[in-house]
């Protein structure tokens, strides 16, 4: 006959990313059993007058102290939506490979959601505008103010989201 073991105060850390290359939105947040807990949250920005190289390797190395400061197993990055300038969706493809490649190299299993799924997950709209959202994730994390600028909140509800999916999409 087989056992079953229960596992009591499973907690995890979960780093969402709100992807680009002049601005990446972080957030960070703990879940233990089907609590959350806002840690952090905040913004990666480039400078528009460095070459891209630079840029990215400036995405790499801070998005390397972020996971040395705050020690997430799981990554959480919104999928490439829609793009009207291709230049800016590569660029964009390029960041999203250096935060790929950052979190692998730390370790951090990585999942991926597109805007339409993240949005779902945390209004249960999956249209839903920035400030729906942005008041959604104030209210859920117990936040005093609206989380800002726009990529950082991006970036908690993605974290969110998957911590949402997490029985659905690993173990």
């Amino acid at each position: 006959m087989g056992s079953c073991v229960l596992i009591q105060n499973n907690k995890i850390t979960i780093l969402g990313i709100d992807p680009g290359y002049g601005r990446i939105g972080f957030g960070v947040i703990g879940l233990t059993g089907n609590k959350y807990k806002h840690i952090a949250h905040g913004v990666i920005e480039t400078s528009k007058k460095e070459k891209l190289s630079y840029r990215l390797n400036e995405v790499f190395e801070s998005l390397n102290e972020i996971i040395d400061t705050y020690s997430p197993e799981e990554l959480a990055i919104e999928q490439l939506f829609f793009f009207r300038n291709v230049t800016t969706a590569l660029a964009v493809s390029e960041a999203r490979g250096v935060i790929q490649l950052a979190s692998f190299r730390k370790g951090l299993s990585i999942f991926e959601y597109t805007p339409f799924q993240i949005k779902l997950a945390i209004t249960g709209n999956g249209r839903a505008e920035k400030g729906q959202m942005q008041r959604v994730l104030k209210l859920f994390l117990g936040l005093q103010t609206t989380p800002k600028p726009d990529d950082a909140a991006d970036a908690l509800a993605a974290a969110i989201c998957h911590a949402n999916s997490r029985s659905s999409v690993k173990r």
